[in-house]
């Protein structure tokens, strides 16, 4: 990656629903261009999708938890990667220290989160983890 395909990430982050054009223009290059550094960030599997962001207040009662991860020997990628195939894994972090990831998971209800921890439990290679759920932000 260049420092052009990191300028395209960061604009893509901010907004990705910017067209090609717009992304061009903003860019200094061809449309041309910016379709192709896509599709190969994409290939490449450094874009691995697109999402939408809520405000908070849309989904009150959406239930949020932090996942501590521990992972077994040297399969983290395998672990990130099924956690990235997880739906009620909203976010996804590297750490240092005890855990090797930080997983923010989002649920309807506690059935729900109940039924998201259950399938992580059954992912290859977690050696442990631990739950806390979110009760009150403070900033930000």
């Amino acid at each position: 990656m260049d420092s052009l395909d990191q300028q395209l990430i960061g604009l893509l982050r901010g907004n990705s629903r910017l067209s090609v054009a717009a992304l061009a223009h903003r860019l200094k290059v061809s449309r041309g261009t910016v379709t192709n550094r896509i599709a190969r960030l994409e290939k490449d599997g450094i874009i691995v999708g697109y999402t939408v962001q809520l405000r908070p207040d849309v989904r009150q009662n959406d239930i949020r938890a932090w996942m501590s991860i521990a992972v077994e020997g040297n399969d983290t990628r395998s672990v990130i990667a099924s956690l990235l195939g997880e739906p009620g894994v909203a976010t996804l972090h590297g750490t240092n220290g005890r855990w090797d990831l930080l997983a923010e998971l989002r649920a309807a209800n506690l059935t729900e989160l109940s039924e998201v921890l259950e399938r992580i439990r059954l992912i290859r290679s977690i050696q442990t983890s631990e739950t806390s759920i979110h009760l009150t932000s403070y900033r930000g």
